[in-house]
């Protein structure tokens, strides 16, 4: 047999072996188990931010609000180009109020600070006390300033001029009331403090240097009371003014140095171009001088004048002091508040002691 002839034949038998083999293939056997999860791979780092893209157009407007409280300036009303403010201030400065002695004096007192303290005014008339009652060991200690008596930032518009209170006042030491309108403001602190004592035995005694009605008693002046050994009556400059110490102490520029003026006296006393109205003042003045030298010379007023000697007195004696006192270092007026009722008690005193 030829070699290519055998390999043709051995060719032949490979063949016929395989498809002997493919049709003895047994069942195909169960699956494998699976294998293990692979480790996952490390994140990327993230690349640049591209560049941003072209602005939007414009939304439609929307709808208008409501005004609010504020939509106008009212700050304006007061604080404004005029001399509203400063024009006030300027005369407040020269004002025994403004320029700081009552406050240098007593503002720190506790049971003198509801008037000698801006601060404690307002803390005595929120507490909805009297200066009779209102005490406290550390007072608001300041001088008095505008809110002392208006309503200063609680609107925000001119509705801050508002005074602080207008109600009527109860004289404490006299056990009467006043009403005075605008006045009752002032007459808070411009009251007296005491009433003179009753004689024991006809005398009385002067206890301190600083015995008397204490400052400012003009509101019992202008009613005809506050004085020893007699009342009087009501004074026109009381019962006939409206706002009683503001008419007569502001006027209508409203002057804060409350210096009175003459132009608020025009309406009854025409023409008058001074305050010594049918020679009351210099009058008055006469009386005060006389009276003080007979007390002087009484041993019941030191020789200056300024303070009382503390002792026992006869009643008409120690009368007389205490209304040369009211009359003299209290009031101050000369006789304006009340004439009549002046007269009356500085002739009482000169009847006792001459």
């Amino acid at each position: 047999m030829g070699k290519s002839r055998l390999t043709t034949c051995l060719m032949g038998l490979l063949v016929l072996a395989a498809f002997t083999m493919m049709g003895c293939e047994g069942k195909e056997g169960p699956a494998g188990p699976s294998g293990t999860a692979g480790t996952a791979g490390v994140s990327g780092v993230a690349g640049p931010a591209g560049p941003a893209g072209p602005a939007g157009a414009a939304g439609a407007d929307g709808a208008d609000g409501v005004d609010g409280e504020l939509a106008e300036l009212t700050c304006t009303q007061c604080h404004n180009s005029t001399n509203l403010i400063t024009g006030k201030l300027a005369d407040w400065e020269q004002s025994v109020h403004g320029n700081g002695g009552a406050f240098l004096y007593a503002g720190g007192r506790g049971s003198c600070a509801a008037c000698h303290s801006g601060a404690s005014f307002k803390d005595m008339l929120e507490a909805g006390e009297t200066v009779d009652t209102y005490g406290v060991a550390n007072p608001s200690s300041v001088r008095q300033d505008c809110r002392t008596c208006h309503e200063i930032h609680v609107t925000g518009t001119e509705a801050d001029w508002a005074l602080t209170t207008t109600d009527a006042v109860e004289l404490f030491a006299l056990g009467t009331t006043f009403e005075g309108g605008k006045g009752n403001l002032c007459t808070n602190c411009h009251q007296p403090r005491r009433a003179i004592a009753d004689a024991v035995d006809g005398v009385i005694s002067v206890t301190s240097t600083h015995w008397g009605p204490h400052h400012g008693p003009q509101s019992s002046m202008l009613v005809g009371l506050g004085g020893a050994g007699q009342d009087g009556s009501p004074m026109l400059h009381y019962s006939g003014i409206a706002n009683t110490c503001v008419s007569c102490h502001l006027g209508e520029g409203q002057d804060h140095t409350f210096l009175p003026s003459t132009d608020a006296c025009q309406t009854c006393h025409s023409g008058t171009e001074d305050f010594d109205i049918n020679g009351t003042q210099t009058e008055i003045q006469e009386k005060l001088d006389t009276l003080g030298a007979l007390l002087i010379a009484a041993g019941a007023l030191d020789e200056t004048g300024d303070h009382p000697v503390v002792g026992d007195y006869p009643e008409a004696t120690a009368q007389a002091l205490w209304n040369w006192i009211y009359i003299a270092h209290e009031d101050k007026s000369l006789g304006v508040h009340n004439p009549a009722y002046t007269r009356a008690l500085l002739d009482a005193g000169l009847t006792a002691l001459q």
